[in-house]
């Protein structure tokens, strides 16, 4: 058994000690040992005016207090800190504008490069299907115009009276068996227009191996008297074409068109066109009084005068400078049916809201 001092200084009086070990190996005082050598030795230090010196628990404890009272600052001042920013000097939980701001700027800064990716990634997305579009109409164009089944095997012309087809078609420069994509439209219709017939042309791609040619033709209304033949012109003062053959058209008498400009193709010149305005109007009052078919020549030397002639009548009629037709024409009408196959001339060339009368006169 060991023996505990009770006096540390001397170690005089003894105390028998029940030895125990500890899990080290060591001795291990019980509980109640341990507060009796406690109480002794405090009564020691008190007995010699001492103070007691700290034990080991003594010292732990204290550390421990120490220890605990460390953290319990830390965690204050941590607590301290969420509670303030001292950054801004702005408490938590109110209206930072300073922190709003730069976020916003944040923001908008992110909003703009996602802007400007974007836009990129759009750019690059139209580029991709422009390419991918390009190739499409490449690939589509190369099998359009090399591929046998676009070659033309019918060539078709639409509304033609005075031109024969094979002359259009020939004028056109269209050929069979070739590609209906080869072509140029607007070079073939100008090609057909060189006819001076041909007054509008349109050509049409019936797909997949056809073509249409429609065409517009001018029609010959009159004719004019040239070195022994004959010239048709349009309503339009369009020279059609010179022939040796009269068709049954008025002839037109007194025109100032030179006759070596009188060529198929050209126009009549601007004086002539102003009196064939007149002689349309003349013409149209004609036909309401249902005498247009009768009507043989049309004598325009004297633009104060215009006159025409109806074979059939035997008549010359004085029409003026081409006023006052409709009533004029009432007149003439009462005329040719009083004085009915007796050759003469009808004067309606006056003004008829005046004294002027229409009359008749006999030939001799």
């Amino acid at each position: 058994m060991d023996l505990v001092p009770m006096d540390p200084m001397t170690q005089t009086d003894l105390v028998p000690m029940v030895p125990m070990t500890n899990e080290k190996g060591g001795i291990k005082l019980s509980k109640k040992q341990k507060e009796k050598k406690e109480e002794e030795v405090n009564l020691y230090y008190f007995d010699n005016g001492q103070e007691q010196e700290e034990t080991i628990d003594d010292i732990m404890k204290r550390k421990k207090a120490k220890e605990r009272e460390k953290r319990i600052e830390e965690r204050k001042k941590q607590d301290f800190d969420d509670e303030f920013d001292f950054d801004t000097e702005t408490v938590i939980g109110m209206t930072n504008k300073n922190k709003i701001k730069q976020e916003e700027q944040k923001k908008k800064e992110f909003t703009k490069k996602q802007r400007k990716r974007n836009r990129l990634i759009k750019r690059i997305k139209a580029i991709v299907k422009f390419v991918l579009l390009l190739g499409i109409i490449i690939g589509a164009i190369v099998f359009a115009t090399c591929s046998p089944i676009f070659n033309i095997t019918d060539i078709e012309v639409l509304n033609n009276s005075m031109v024969s087809s094979d002359t259009i078609i020939s004028l056109s420069g269209i050929n069979t068996n070739e590609n209906i994509f080869r072509f140029i439209s607007t070079k073939a219709s100008n090609s057909i227009k060189q006819n001076a017939y041909i007054e509008n042309v349109k050509i049409v791609r019936v797909l997949p191996n056809k073509v249409q040619i429609e065409v517009t033709e001018r029609e010959p209304k009159f004719s004019i008297p040239v070195l022994g033949e004959f010239a048709y012109i349009s309503s339009q003062g369009y020279i059609l074409q010179i022939t040796q053959n009269e068709l049954n058209l008025p002839i037109i008498y007194g025109l100032q068109t030179a006759e070596e400009n009188i060529v198929a193709g050209n126009r009549i010149v601007e004086k002539d066109l102003v009196s064939l305005e007149t002689i349309l109007k003349i013409m149209s009052a004609m036909k309401d009084s249902g005498l247009s078919e009768k009507v043989t020549s049309i004598d325009i030397s004297d633009k104060n005068d215009y006159s025409i002639y109806m074979q059939e009548e035997k008549k010359k009629i004085h029409l003026g400078d081409g006023s006052d037709l409709s009533n004029k024409m009432l007149y003439v009408m009462a005329i040719l049916e009083e004085e009915k196959d007796v050759a003469g001339e009808i004067f309606a060339n006056g003004n008829l809201n005046s004294d002027f009368r229409v009359y008749f006169r006999e030939e001799v």
